[in-house]
């Protein structure tokens, strides 16, 4: 199973810099820096923002007085220095010479690959910087306007080189101010996307796409209509997507995926989507909520990546009480799928940095939390390996907790794996049903993952009746089971 570490490369080379006392970029990054980001219970490594930014794209942001004050709120010391601008505002997809330039970012993958980690890198599929060469070399592969609609709606659209351009969008927002809307029906757009992922997988094994569901036909007709052209027969990401693997054939395509678009954009040949309904459910939601959408199929669940926060979602640490944090961190460690951490959750760092910034303010690390993390990915590594199976606990008519209680199971081999969370604020109790009917007339042993405590259970009764359970508020069990 995947277990992606988003690091924010920018900031972290600046960091690294500040402790090491040099200028550190991609090239040149210490080897315990690397044995950090490449943690046991990580095999990829993303590094978000490696791409050339957008100097008309940072003009752009520093005259939005609201951007402004977003990045005062996060960085209250801000300086000019600190905003580096958009990664996702790309000028152009080669790496920024300020973090290594492409040897730098061959030195950081031989770096991984020594460690056994894979990288990702970003793709912005909808939208390119207003300075990209696109815009003067191949003006059909952008969505274009008239004067008369910059006249009409200057929020919407922009003049490049006497030519007039829509700004990228979603059909549920106002525009982005600092890019341009590249068409997802034009041929020559799609031919340029298969020649920039193949670069892109010249340099990396995975590729993150930004808002991976706007390319979609009846989306972009949705949200451009006539301004796009004909539709084609045949959907972008089904266009794109088997070109490269014929020149990268394990190139591994992560997808930033909303509006329950995950099973479509799964059919449509990426590997894994974000699972937003599972983030909200965690968050905002309660148990009920979480095991009904553990009731979807399985094939289904195996290619979602499952999260409690990444750059656009606010720190766990700032929304989630630090119990409930765990609770959610161990469902999120144990679930089918892929996983992402997102650098800096592990210490629960509390703000959510904007990325058009390049420093982030000091705060200090939770030690109780990170060395929680760090069992907890080593722990759960060899657990997801194998056959997982969700399960359902029972109670009594005069207690109902059990319904508080997520449950399941993973059989790898001849090694059997339980996981019950109680996911409520209120203790709970329940009894929870094994999938292993050849535990009868055995004594059973359960070993904690994380304390290593150990517990003797008689197998008929675990077979017949299922564990009897007991968990205060927010807390859970995660052990072997061994015969």
């Amino acid at each position: 199973m995947t277990v992606v570490h988003e690091i924010n490369t920018l900031v972290w080379l600046g960091e690294l810099s500040v402790r090491h006392g040099r200028r550190v970029t991609l090239g040149d990054v210490p080897g315990e820096a690397w044995d950090e980001a490449a943690r046991p219970g990580v095999d990829t490594v993303w590094l978000m923002g490696v791409w050339e930014r957008s100097p008309a794209g940072l003009g752009i942001a520093l005259r939005d007085e609201k951007l402004l004050a977003s990045f005062r709120e996060a960085l209250p010391d801000l300086t000019r220095a600190d905003i580096a601008g958009s990664p996702y505002c790309v000028r152009d997809y080669v790496v920024d010479p300020e973090l290594g330039g492409p040897e730098g970012l061959a030195a950081a993958r031989a770096e991984l690959a020594a460690r056994g980690v894979r990288l990702i890198l970003d793709y912005v599929p909808n939208h390119v910087a207003p300075d990209h060469p696109w815009l003067a070399e191949r003006p059909g592969c952008l969505v274009r306007g008239t004067p008369d609609d910059l006249a009409r709606a200057p929020e919407a659209y922009l003049e490049a080189g006497g030519q007039v351009y829509a700004r990228g969008r979603d059909p549920y927002f106002a525009p982005w101010p600092d890019v341009v809307q590249l068409n997802a029906f034009s041929e020559e757009l799609r031919a340029a996307a298969v020649d920039t992922l193949v670069a892109i997988g010249d340099q990396a094994d995975g590729v993150r796409c930004d808002m991976a569901m706007l390319l979609m036909n009846d989306v972009f007709a949705k949200t451009w209509g006539d301004r796009a052209g004909p539709v084609p027969a045949e959907d972008f990401w089904p266009y794109v997507i088997p070109r490269v693997r014929a020149r990268h054939p394990g190139l591994l395509f992560v997808a930033e995926a909303y509006w329950d678009l995950e099973w479509p954009l799964q059919q449509q040949g990426f590997d894994h989507c974000y699972d937003k309904r599972l983030y909200d459910r965690l968050v905002h939601e309660d148990a009920g909520s979480v095991r009904a959408h553990l009731g979807a199929d399985l094939a289904y669940q195996r290619r979602l990546v499952r999260f409690l926060e990444n750059h656009d979602e606010p720190r766990a640490a700032a929304v989630l009480p630090v119990e409930r944090e765990r609770a959610a961190a161990v469902a999120v460690a144990t679930l089918p799928g892929a996983t992402l951490w997102h650098e800096g959750q592990f210490e629960g760092r509390r703000v959510r940095l904007p990325v058009f910034l390049s420093r982030r303010p000091q705060e200090p690390a939770d030690e109780s939390l990170l060395d929680f993390h760090g069992r907890l990915l080593a722990a759960v590594a060899p657990v997801r390996d194998g056959d997982w199976q969700l399960l359902t606990c029972t109670g009594w008519p005069d207690n109902d907790t059990h319904r508080d209680l997520l449950a399941w199971s993973w059989t790898t081999g001849r090694d059997r794996y339980l996981v019950v969370i109680n996911y409520s604020g209120r203790p709970a109790q329940g009894r929870v049903p094994l999938p292993w009917p050849d535990l009868r007339g055995r004594s059973c042993e359960l070993t904690g993952l994380l304390d290593e405590g150990t517990y003797d259970r008689d197998g008929d009764e675990l077979a017949d009746q299922g564990l009897f359970v007991a968990l205060d508020a927010w807390h859970w069990h995660l052990v072997s089971l061994r015969p």
